[in-house]
């Protein structure tokens, strides 16, 4: 597991592992399940997960109000604070917009809330250019009070930040990590090899876990760890370790989950559905102008989580999760209050 540390500076803090990009819960009104929320974080807890990512894209942050976004962000570092994870487990929220003072404030406020870094995303829908992206970075870094991780992903911004103008970013005291997801192996291969020390690279999508890691990257941001936490942060510990076989045999072993959240519809749905399935979450409501996951892909992941062992629909839990707070004795709610 990381050792979190915040310099003043923001470099230095630890971004290595699994991160979990966090689902978003809600209940069939469509409104913010907290209780899901509580039980899924404590599930991430309980299985050792390096990392936690609330309101990230799989956390459906474009249709979350500025009240639930901190409200997600202060849950996620309340359960950590909690007990004994305190200074294992890393909060990267979400803090990124398409509008560049909104992100300061959005990142301000994080930092007032406990996290320990920001994922901020490429800035999408304006399309700016290689200068404008870098101007922002810069900025949010300066004024942001947190580390800062660039979310790189040209499939849903539009834009990509390139290898060049990353690694002038990374010599940024507060620019930390990227989350590299622009499918670009050379890119990311560059990034790699001429980081300044103490910067990392994370994989953004699952099934690139492994070849990011064998090029000496640092790890992922996860939509599967929503699913399997323990099987992610093992893959990761061994690839760290250079055990090569080993993670390869995790990654081999769920790579057709890596693959099935992505099909059907855009992430987060089949994610949500596959935890629906599996009893994690009672419902998989998604906000508009996303939709449930239709029925045949929706059977086709059935069949698929059954072969991988994951199928077996349980009871959601039904202890009663109540607010706790930050001085309470949470690794008693967490032994006690979740199934």
């Amino acid at each position: 597991m990381n050792q979190v540390n915040r310099p003043s500076d923001g470099r230095g803090i630890a971004l290595r592992g699994a991160f979990t990009a966090l689902v978003t819960p809600f209940g069939a009104d469509g409104e913010l399940d907290e209780t899901a929320f509580r039980r899924l974080v404590a599930r991430q807890l309980q299985s050792g997960i390096d990392g936690l990512v609330p309101c990230g894209t799989t956390g459906e942050s474009p249709t979350l109000s500025t009240v639930e976004r901190e409200r997600l962000i202060a849950t996620t570092v309340e359960l950590v604070h909690g007990r004994s994870w305190r200074n294992r487990t890393a909060v990267v929220a979400g803090t990124g917009t398409n509008d560049t003072a909104a992100t300061i404030r959005a990142t301000r406020r994080a930092a007032e809330l406990g996290a320990d870094a920001a994922l901020v995303v490429t800035p999408y829908y304006n399309r700016p250019d290689q200068r404008m992206l870098e101007a922002h970075f810069r900025a949010v870094a300066d004024a942001g009070d947190l580390p800062v991780v660039v979310y790189n992903v040209p499939s849903r911004t539009g834009a990509n930040v390139e290898a060049d103008t990353f690694l002038r970013l990374a010599e940024h005291p507060r620019i930390v990590a990227v989350k590299e997801a622009s499918g670009n192996m050379e890119q990311i291969a560059r990034i790699c090899r001429e980081r300044p020390a103490g910067v990392a690279v994370l994989a953004g999508d699952d099934a690139w876990a492994l070849p990011v890691m064998a090029l000496g990257g640092d790890g992922v941001i996860s939509v599967a760890s929503n699913q399997i936490p323990a099987e992610m942060t093992s893959m990761c510990a061994a690839a760290r370790d250079g055990d090569l076989r080993r993670a390869r045999a995790i990654h081999d072993r769920w790579l057709p989950l890596f693959l099935a959240n992505f099909r059907g519809a855009p992430n987060p749905v089949p994610a949500k559905a596959a935890l629906a399935l599996m009893g994690v979450l009672e419902h998989d409501t998604v906000r508009g102008p996303l939709l449930p996951l239709d029925a045949a892909p929706r059977a086709a992941l059935a069949m698929l989580l059954r072969t991988l062992g994951l199928g077996e629909r349980r009871e959601a839990p039904t202890v009663p999760v109540p607010a706790v707070e930050p001085t309470e004795d949470v690794d008693r709610f967490l032994e006690e209050g979740v199934a």
